[in-house]
């Protein structure tokens, strides 16, 4: 159990650190691919805007520069009339106002570019962002209108050392750093940023590939972990079973070697060597156990046979009733005196194909099951009758039941329920695992269904003919 635990700690770690890693990784060509997307979106802007200017000479903002113009020679005028500083406030909020409408509404540089990365086989959809950097009014003094907090007025300043607002997304990208547009009245410097709506969605594409490979993998060592996990549980319950049938046998085995080497050395002693009865009592004993000895040494010869060869039956068409009327009356007689056994049989055809000494062996096995793994007075309920070309016979019992773990396992080779004493109920494990060979040796089936402490029954389904 303890190297079951390891095991199991040790793989799930490794699971979590492989995790850990191709997250990582994915992450950082999910980090590349958002770098070079930004990095072919500013090139191509850059060439989109030459060209715009050498084929058309604009750069989009031709009519923004008119309205604003004539714009501005009308504020200039008014701010002649104002008398107090909260007036020029209130202008100013409007000439912003008014600027950032004007230069957002009039442009046509964002269609430019659409048309132009449409025309180069680019993504064409995207939203952009105008950001008001300085705004200035010329008459005889110049009036700052507004200027963004941390703007330096410094055109030579490159895209790279300029600082995005925070109001711009962190995955816009910056095509016209500084922008100035200027004239008779009026200063204007901006920003034009544009961010791709499916950015996520394309960036997601390109990765796609590591993002697979790095699921595949994490799913095919997830898997071989599982096999592993599962084959050394399995491996762990074959070897708990080997034990408890050594156990079991050991103890199955000294029972009649004792009583024949105890009987042995009574033979021995003078006194009952001259009592005739007593040596006969005493033969017989020897003869019993004999026989009990012999028949657990077959029983395990056989189950190795018939894991080399298949099963040799000799089939006989028999009537299936009588047959269950002589096993089960036969049992009666021997060791099931003491259980209440009814029977209720309605087979639509009284003609069956079997092997009498296998299925006798069979019906046998499932009674002595019934009588032996029951804590009070035995009741055996038999039911037969026929589904479509099958007969099917119920064994209900009113024993200790089986659980839910048990009953995935109780009919394999040496599998002995778990009932705390495992020398409590006398067995090799193997009564089940004749039956289900016996059984599908015949081409039927044979099912379970039990509560702990509620009894068990047992169905078996065997064809008219095979």
């Amino acid at each position: 159990m303890k190297n079951k635990n390891t095991v199991l700690i040790l793989g799930i770690t490794s699971i979590i650190i492989l995790i850990s890693v191709q997250v990582f990784i994915v992450m950082g060509v999910w980090k590349q691919k958002n770098e070079l997307f930004a990095i072919r979106y500013t090139i191509r802007s850059q060439e989109a805007l030459y060209n715009i200017w050498k084929d058309m000479s604009t750069d989009g903002f031709d009519t923004v520069r008119i309205l604003l113009d004539q714009k501005s020679g009308e504020y200039i005028k008014e701010l002649a009339t104002l008398k107090d500083e909260k007036e020029l406030e209130n202008l100013k909020q409007e000439i912003l106002s008014y600027f950032t409408k004007v230069v957002n509404q009039e442009q046509d540089l964002s269609g430019l570019l659409s048309s132009y990365f449409e025309s180069r086989g680019l993504d064409k959809n995207f939203k952009y962002k105008i950001v008001i950097n300085n705004v200035e009014l010329i008459a005889a003094d110049t009036l700052i209108v507004y200027q963004r907090k941390g703007f330096t007025n410094n055109r030579s300043l490159d895209r790279s050392t300029r600082e995005a607002p925070k109001e711009v997304s962190s995955s816009s990208i910056l095509v016209r750093p500084g922008t100035h547009l200027e004239g008779n009245n009026y200063r204007l410097n901006f920003d034009y940023y544009i961010d791709f709506s499916d950015k996520k969605k394309l960036v997601l594409k390109e990765t796609s590939a590591s993002l697979g490979m790095s699921s595949m993998s994490i799913l095919l060592v997830g898997i071989m972990f599982m096999i592993t996990y599962r084959n050394l549980r399995e491996e762990r319950r074959l070897s708990n079973l080997k034990t408890d049938f050594i156990n079991n046998m050991t103890h199955e085995l000294k029972t009649p070697l004792s009583t024949i080497t105890v009987a042995g050395k009574t033979l021995e002693m003078p006194q009952i060597r001259s009592d005739d009865v007593k040596i006969l009592e005493t033969a017989k004993l020897i003869g019993k156990q004999s026989v009990h000895l012999n028949q657990l040494i077959n029983m395990i010869l056989e189950i190795s046979m018939w894991e080399r060869t298949q099963f040799q039956l000799d089939k006989k068409t028999v009537k299936i009733e009588e047959i269950m009327n002589d096993v089960v009356d036969s049992f009666r007689s021997g060791g099931g005196n003491h259980a209440t056994i009814s029977q209720k049989y309605d087979f639509k055809v009284a003609e069956i194909d079997l092997d009498i000494v296998y299925f006798t062996t069979l019906v046998n096995n499932l009674l002595s099951n019934a009588v032996k793994y029951s804590d009070k007075d035995p009741v055996i309920d038999i039911e037969g009758f026929s589904i479509e070309d099958n007969v099917c016979i119920r064994f209900a019992d009113n024993g200790i039941g089986i659980n839910k773990t048990d009953q995935k396992h109780i009919f394999d080779k040496f599998y002995r329920a778990s009932t705390g004493n495992i020398h409590k109920f006398k067995g090799l494990g193997l009564g089940l695992y004749y039956v289900k060979k016996i059984v599908e040796a015949h081409g039927g089936n044979v099912t379970v269904s039990s509560k702990t402490g509620k009894g068990s029954t047992f169905t078996v389904i065997l064809p008219y003919h095979s």
